[in-house]
């Protein structure tokens, strides 16, 4: 597939109470300090950041015949080293840190774009070969639905191959010309720099399955 298309596919209620049930032990028993607790307007959307990246990659390891994640945010002490998945071959080894987040549509544009803090590409002990984006929103008629976008080279970004290194505090003009500042330094990728996902006849087989392609 082309870095133009990713696809969807529809997310079970067993999917969602499954995320669900890891993020409520997370916040009971993992006591984590998250990198927004010090902004106050974002320190209360800590559950539904936790049960959006949760359901990503029960969503990854459902669709992909990986084994489900066990815990929400990372390990006892909160630390993964950005290794959600390891998958392995006889030539590779990826070393998979899953990305998620909710939009409003799954008609998605080129010119959209994924932020990935720059703190998490140059962590010392970090194990991540690659980023695997998926994005969800919600229907009437069909609920939620995962778009699986693909893949992000962690090298290819930190060399500039791909995405901009936008410094903390620039002053950035969405397309609709509002506007935002940096709190961090952050690597923005263009969703047509994502490289498309793989499909296997079981991918193909999920409910809702479908091609889509970035407008």
């Amino acid at each position: 597939m082309s870095t133009t298309s990713y696809i969807q596919i529809s997310v079970t209620d067993e999917q969602k109470k499954y995320a669900r049930r890891l993020v409520e032990y997370s916040l009971r028993h993992h006591k984590i300090a998250n990198i927004w607790d010090n902004q106050n307007e974002r320190f209360s959307q800590t559950r539904i950041m936790r049960y959006t990246g949760s359901l990503g990659e029960t969503i990854f390891a459902d669709t992909y015949h990986l084994p489900r994640p066990a815990k929400s945010f990372g390990a006892t002490n909160g630390q993964d080293w950005g290794q959600d998945f390891l998958i392995t071959s006889e030539q590779y080894a990826f070393s998979l840190d899953v990305k998620s987040m909710k939009r409003r549509t799954g008609n998605l544009s080129a010119d959209y774009v994924l932020n990935i803090p720059a703190f998490q590409l140059h962590k010392v002990g970090s194990k991540t070969s690659h980023y695997f984006c998926i994005s969800f929103h919600q229907t009437e008629s069909e609920g939620t639905i995962a778009s699986l976008l693909g893949f992000i080279d962690k090298q290819a970004l930190m060399n500039g191959e791909v995405g901009t290194l936008f410094l903390k505090g620039t002053d950035r003009i969405r397309n609709d010309n509002s506007s935002f500042i940096f709190h961090e330094d952050t690597y923005e990728i263009l969703l047509k720099d994502i490289e498309s996902p793989v499909i296997t006849e079981y991918v193909r087989g999920l409910k809702g399955f479908r091609i889509k392609y970035l407008l």
